[in-house]
């Protein structure tokens, strides 16, 4: 699978709530540990700009991914960018 990247913004209000949908998706990888897969989220300054970096399989099969799904169209103030990505390289201290 290449890598995927999505992009979006939240409504101001739905940011809070955005963020802590992503730390317990964090806290179930952390239990599960998929073997292949690589997954980053970041909270961009303005504070409501979102990215996800999905590399590899099995994000979409934990609880608390499919949680982070169920409304996130209404949590979204505009649209949902996907684009694909080749990794070049990766590093972690």
């Amino acid at each position: 699978m290449a890598t995927a990247v999505f992009r979006y913004r939240t409504k101001p209000e739905a940011a809070d709530e955005n963020l802590l949908l992503i730390e317990k998706v964090f806290a179930e990888l952390s239990a599960v540990a998929p073997p292949d897969l690589t997954y980053a989220s970041f909270r961009l300054d303005d504070g409501v700009t979102f990215v996800h970096v999905v590399d590899g399989e099995g994000l979409t099969d934990l609880t608390a991914f499919q949680e982070f799904q169920r409304n996130l169209a209404d949590r979204f103030d505009g649209d949902l960018i996907r684009e694909e990505a080749t990794r070049i390289g990766s590093y972690s201290a």
